[in-house]
């Protein structure tokens, strides 16, 4: 496993349920991969590094749960290395790694998406802005780990992330917002073949009631009570598909996790980004129900066998994820406090480490994913908030109300 987050924990735990994996490694992992896996600390984003570990332990099958190694093309060294590998190359990474690249993609297949213009010169800039509104969306064209986009109603808060985007080298993607209620669709991709998974909503937002800047996501909840199958059905035939056919047609097919984040209005479903992995924390809630084991379904995927993959099975029932953030997050956080109930059940480690103590501290913004399951979103959403109250870190905060308007009715199509 490549990664250290809360979606590489999920991962882990999930393939650890799987009767055919016998033996995990992870790289660099965190304080609580390591009660699963044996943790190397190796430079993700060394393809030579990784090729070097994935032989030395003799893998079967290297899943890459981050983004920045799949864009440096880690994967591609790893299947020339003959290496059974789950993750995209570097080109059918773009999807994420490149919004105009990604627009590219979607005007080829015929999918639909929010009108975007790029800019790349601080000349054009004003005139550009200029051309949308009252509500604006401005997105970094490069990686920003989940914080590279603003929307904001301010002309002159848009303004300033989009200078700021172009003082540091990388253009800007504006767009017309997209109005409607949010999903998070994964798929496992095998060239053309597309498996969907359950779809989730993430909460971006700092703060209750979408307050705040804009995070790598503060919580998740699946199934969605409110998105009928046939919208599903939809998203994926109407996006996921074609553009897996597109990057086909290409000479760039994908393999690995297709992440769809969609707006859903009047005219249906509308691609807001792509991801080219696991989205986090997404992948803790929709591994949490996942009853078909892991491990399968990923090697199937990565050996392209995935067509022949029975139907997935999911357990009944609800899941609920909530971030613990570290105090300041978004903001340059707070880091190397201890964290007491860091062990507890449904606790997914993302930024934490061991102290030369072997305490378990803080290392990052989002600090832990707390997990609960249930009957139905309120039950799930009872006993996530349960299991977070078992868990303290100095300074850290965290959405009360993820799934809450779900759970009480307030989200329709």
């Amino acid at each position: 496993m490549i990664g250290s987050g809360g979606r590489e924990h999920a991962l882990l735990l999930g393939l650890k349920r799987d009767p055919s994996v016998t033996e995990l490694h992870a790289a660099p992992g965190n304080a609580g991969t390591a009660a699963l896996a044996t943790n190397h600390a190796v430079d993700v984003a060394s393809a030579a590094a990784v090729v070097a570990l994935a032989k030395e332990v003799a893998a079967d099958l290297v899943v890459i749960g981050p983004e920045v190694p799949l864009v440096l093309g880690v994967a591609d060294a790893l299947r020339e290395a003959g290496i059974d590998t789950f993750g995209p190359g570097a080109q059918a990474a773009q999807i994420e790694g490149s919004k105009a690249f990604a627009k590219d993609v979607m005007a080829a297949a015929g999918v639909r998406t929010a009108r975007a213009e790029i800019v790349d010169n601080p000349a054009e800039l004003d005139a550009a802005l200029d051309r949308f509104g009252p509500t604006w969306v401005v997105k970094d064209d490069g990686l920003a780990a989940g914080k590279g986009v603003v929307v904001t109603p301010d002309r002159a808060a848009a303004r300033a992330h989009a200078a700021d985007c172009l003082e540091n080298g990388h253009p800007v993607l504006l767009e017309s917002f997209l109005s409607g209620p949010e999903v998070s669709l994964f798929c496992l991709v095998d060239g053309d073949t597309v498996v969907p998974l359950l779809p989730a909503q993430d909460h971006k937002r700092v703060g209750d009631g979408d307050a705040g800047p804009n995070t790598g996501g503060m919580g998740a909840y699946t199934p969605l009570p409110w998105l009928p199958q046939q919208m599903v059905d939809r998203i994926v035939d109407e996006v996921c598909k074609p553009v897996a056919a597109e990057l086909v047609k290409r000479g760039t097919p994908f393999n690995g996790l297709l992440y769809a984040g969609l707006a859903i209005d009047d005219e249906g479903p509308a691609v807001v980004e792509f991801n080219c992995r696991f989205g986090d924390p997404e992948t803790q809630g929709v591994l949490e129900l996942l009853q078909t084991p892991l491990g399968t379904a990923l090697a199937a995927t990565a050996r392209g066998t995935l067509a022949d993959l029975p139907a997935l099975q999911w357990y009944d029932g609800a899941a609920v994820v909530v971030v613990l953030a570290a105090e300041n997050y978004p903001g340059r956080p707070r880091t190397g406090d201890p964290i007491a109930g860091a062990g507890g059940e449904g606790v997914l480690h993302a930024g934490t480490a061991l102290n030369e103590k072997g305490e378990v501290v803080s290392s990052g913004g989002r600090v832990l994913s707390i997990v609960g399951r249930g009957a139905d979103l309120k039950a799930a959403r009872a006993q996530a908030y349960e299991r977070l109250a078992g868990v303290k870190l100095t300074g850290s905060h965290f959405r009360t109300d993820i799934g809450k308007a779900a759970e009480e009715g307030r989200i329709s199509l």
